[in-house]
């Protein structure tokens, strides 16, 4: 009995040796799939393309972010020429999504200085559906692994940078997060 069990596991294995079978499916691994298409969200949210210079703050230089306006891969520094306030934000910050919409409204008025909004470990489609939602029009990065916060070291979210035309770049500290337009101004000139 033992040696008929025997062989009969010795012919499935053979015949399971023999079977044809298919070429095995590739898994795509991380560097082959392809980002989402945001044709239509960048459409809606209707940010205008990131400008960008020569220098830039220099502790920033070499970190990539995407410009949520075209979808292009820029140099941080690059996108935030003096003067500029630089406001970091992401999109599961809730003080954030208050703060928005004040700092738009100051870039709106004449006399201000650029404002370019810096979205951190945040997903891009996210981004663009925060900023759509907020009707917050800003020149806007986002950088999706938080490079940028790891520079900076903020102390929580948001965090608002003056960038000065020597490359200094400071954190406003008061107030910490912008409820007017008003305290924006103040912040800016005494920066």
């Amino acid at each position: 009995m033992r040696w008929a069990i025997a062989a009969v596991i010795l012919m499935i294995a053979g015949v399971v040796a023999i079977w044809p079978r298919s070429a095995p499916t590739p898994t795509p691994d991380a560097t082959s799939q392809t980002a989402p298409d945001l044709t239509q969200a960048r459409a809606k949210a209707g940010l205008p393309a990131c400008a960008t210079g020569d220098q830039g703050p220099a502790g920033l230089r070499g970190i990539t972010a995407e410009c949520l306006g075209d979808g292009r891969s820029v140099d941080v520094a690059k996108a935030l020429q003096a003067p500029v306030l630089v406001n970091m934000w992401a999109t599961w910050c809730e003080p954030c999504k208050t703060e928005l919409p004040v700092l738009a409204r100051y870039a709106a008025e004449p006399g201000a200085i650029k404002v370019v909004a810096l979205g951190v470990e945040s997903r891009p489609a996210d981004a663009l559906e925060l900023l759509t939602a907020l009707k917050v029009k800003l020149p806007a990065l986002v950088d999706e692994d938080g490079v940028a916060k790891r520079k900076l070291h903020p102390a929580g979210l948001p965090a608002s940078y003056l960038v000065k035309a020597d490359g200094s770049v400071t954190l406003i500290e008061n107030p910490r997060v912008f409820a007017s337009v008003d305290e924006v101004r103040q912040a800016v000139a005494h920066g």
